[in-house]
């Protein structure tokens, strides 16, 4: 006998969907199949039952300048399990002389017993640990505690690694078993455009994107991937908007290197001369910047080809106030969505772009957690957790910011109609979201161990 059974639903598998029960013991996936028995069982007539969404791409009570993201781990994981998100990865940032594994340490302090779903962390190595080869001894302990990603940056002040840098910690990464996620832009060139316009006299949000060309991004992105190769490294490229820093993705995957991409709901919806250019355009600032209706295309057929193997959120929310300043390149990076990102790929990918319920899935639960090491989540088979959605595919919504658990005052996506929401969200064989409410229990989730595999 079961503990409990999912009855009725189409169920969205890696090799595709069928209309199959599914049974769920000690928190896992027990079975699939038909006429199975439990305790209790769950009604998902009408709707899909897919893997709960792995978000591997979310900043939650970020500091940054005496600023603090708007979502803590508390109220961001909440928002995270009603959007059908269960697994988030957050960032630990070490600060100057800080040993990585004190770092680690002390992030997962502030997480634990808040969080509403499971976690894990990506090891920033800022720009004070990779200038020596004996800062990076503690990374293969840090691959031992579970954080077997680590967060480069080839942008921002204190942040940025130079070629030299990169290498070298790719390096003692990929020695230790661990892979890299990066941010590529080629910050010191950008640092010059974005002061060469404010002195100008451009100040107005549309000069966030006008000063970080695409082009600058995609070089930055093939001198980063040769780094990489040269390493031997496992390489994901953050947030890509364009067209031409996935062009330099895909060409170093067709070269064989071990490379893979995401995009964000943002890049796949909004324009940089519709939002940037917009009264409030100040709010829709995040780097990369937003870019072309016609990058948006491209990224779109990527996600049907499997170019972009996943679609995070870059979650990173600040108060209208936080983002008003005078000028663009005063104004906090990042837009809110770790609630909405599931729903958003379903109505503009699967109702109006025939996106198959498999390449969503995929691109929202199976890629992120492969990539990413979570070897229990991502997908409905036995012996995997069971982080579960029952999602509604007609369900009509409109998005409003004050009906949103996100803390952040305002939303990207305010007033839009959509079609599809999660009615049913299981974490672990339990429910927290139950008709669309949360249910759970705040400082439920737990830090998960990653061991990273191989791009597929």
């Amino acid at each position: 006998m079961y503990d409990l059974v999912i009855r009725h639903g189409q169920l969205i598998l890696p090799s595709g969907p069928i209309f199959a029960d599914l049974a769920i013991a000690h928190g896992r996936i027990a079975a699939i199949g038909a006429h199975l028995n439990a305790a209790r069982s769950i009604d998902a007539s009408d709707c899909y039952v897919m893997p709960g969404g792995v978000d591997c791409h979310v900043h939650l009570q970020m500091r940054l300048n005496g600023l603090t993201s708007t979502d803590s781990f508390s109220t961001g994981t909440v928002a995270a399990a009603c959007g059908g998100t269960t697994t988030v990865i957050d960032f630990t940032d070490p600060q100057p002389e800080q040993p990585l594994l004190e770092s680690l340490r002390d992030r997962r302090a502030e997480a634990d017993g808040s969080v509403a779903v499971d976690y894990g962390l990506h090891m920033t190595i800022p720009t004070w640990h990779a200038s020596a080869n004996e800062r990076l001894n503690d990374v293969p302990a840090v691959v031992a505690a579970g954080c077997a990603t680590f967060k480069l940056y080839q942008a921002y002040d204190r942040m940025q690694l130079d070629d030299v840098a990169l290498l070298r910690a790719m390096r003692a990464v990929a020695s230790s078993g661990g892979g890299v996620v990066l941010h590529s832009e080629t910050g010191p060139l950008l640092d010059e455009l974005r002061a060469d316009a404010v002195a100008a006299g451009h100040l107005q949000p549309i000069w966030h994107e006008r000063t970080r060309p695409a082009q600058l991004e995609a070089s930055a992105v093939q001198r980063a991937a040769e780094i990489a190769a040269l390493a031997g490294c496992p390489l994901h490229i953050f947030h890509v908007g364009a067209a031409e820093p996935l062009a330099q993705v895909n060409a170093a995957r067709d070269r064989g290197l071990d490379i893979t991409s995401e995009t964000c709901p943002h890049y796949l919806l909004l324009t940089a001369d519709e939002h940037l250019a917009a009264r409030e355009g100040h709010l829709f600032i995040c780097a990369p910047p937003l870019r072309r209706a016609a990058d948006q295309q491209t990224l779109w057929h990527a996600l049907h080809n499997g170019r972009i193997e996943m679609v995070s959120t870059d979650h990173c929310p600040w108060t209208r106030r936080q983002k008003q300043q005078p000028s663009f390149s005063d104004v906090p990076g990042g837009l809110p969505g770790i609630e909405t990102r599931l729903a958003l790929v379903h109505h503009y990918g699967v109702n109006e772009r025939e996106l198959s319920l498999t390449a969503w899935a995929s691109a929202c639960c199976t890629n992120p957690a492969r990539r990413m090491g979570l070897n229990r989540k991502g997908a409905l088979l036995p012996g995997f957790d069971a982080d579960i959605v029952l999602f509604d595919p007609a369900r009509e919504k409109t998005l409003q910011s004050t009906e949103l658990n996100e803390a952040a005052d305002w939303s990207p996506y305010e007033g839009a109609k959509i079609v599809g929401w999660p009615r049913t969200v299981l974490l672990r064989g339990n429910e927290v979201v139950c008709d669309e409410a949360y249910v759970g229990n705040r400082g439920q989730g737990i830090y998960q161990h990653r061991t990273l595999m191989a791009a597929h």
